[in-house]
């Protein structure tokens, strides 16, 4: 897979997964999912723990090794290649978890340099002025020498969020980054996935900020019991789902006020 960022000659479609499978162990989490999406899109999907939400993203980022379907990510089959080199997959695809994985030994602006140094072999000064200047996009010029512990859980985030973002990526993927957090830090953590839409970042976001997924997304995905049920923009698919299961899971959303 090419190393270069989004060009003329780039596929337009970002990724396409057809017919996912994925198990631990007796337990079948994807039971044959499919979904398409082109670059500068943001899918939101969305259902209850255990859908296989998460387990769709990590799939993508190539976390989790599949067990029949295929991934396609810019033209290129990444699930059946032996060859294939993972890791260089892997550095094209930020990925943001709930929890934020920052290294505690480590001030905010050695935890967003050191990938980009290490694995991208990006000359140190070059990655301390990127690293400065993503830090200042999100608000966090001042926090560049305090260490995790010192933060907020948004602050924290935030600083996950720019980690990812400082390598290059093509795609990014949310797995709900906002459930960790308290009410009133989420808003800060949303602004910023906000800002990544606008600037035409391609991103899958899973999430259980319904209004927000509302707000943002291309499309969103349902997902239920390993499968995505309807698909649809958020105007359609919150005003008129068709599928039953969606319609029931989004009654239980709004009569507990959160849509």
């Amino acid at each position: 897979m090419s190393t270069s960022g989004n060009g003329s000659s780039a596929p337009s479609e970002a990724v396409r997964v057809e017919g996912l499978h994925k198990s631990f162990g007796a337990i079948e989490v994807l039971k044959g999912v499919d979904m398409a999406m082109n670059g500068n899109e943001v899918v939101c999907l969305i259902g209850a723990s255990g859908s296989g939400k998460s387990t769709l993203l990590r799939c993508i980022n190539l976390l989790e090794p599949i067990d029949a379907g295929r991934i396609v990510l810019w033209g290129q089959d990444v699930s059946s290649d032996p060859g294939l080199d993972q890791n260089l997959v892997r550095r094209q695809i930020g990925i943001v978890f709930q929890s934020f994985n920052l290294f505690p030994h480590m001030n905010v602006l050695a935890n967003v340099t050191l990938a980009p140094t290490r694995a991208l072999g990006v000359p140190r000064e070059q990655a301390v002025e990127e690293a400065r200047a993503l830090l200042g996009r999100f608000g966090l010029s001042d926090k560049e020498r305090d260490y995790p512990d010192r933060l907020s859980g948004g602050q924290q985030q935030r600083v996950a969020i720019v980690r990812a973002l400082a390598m290059r990526p093509r795609i990014m993927l949310l797995d709900e980054v906002t459930s960790a957090l308290d009410p009133e830090l989420v808003a800060e953590v949303l602004d910023v996935i906000r800002e990544l839409a606008a600037s035409g970042m391609t991103m899958v976001i899973a999430t259980h900020e319904m209004g927000f997924a509302r707000d943002i997304a291309n499309r969103v995905c349902f997902l239920e019991d390993g499968l995505i049920v309807e698909e649809a923009p958020p105007g359609e698919l919150f005003s008129q789902p068709k599928d039953e299961r969606t319609q029931r899971f989004l009654r239980r959303i709004i009569d507990a006020g959160r849509l």
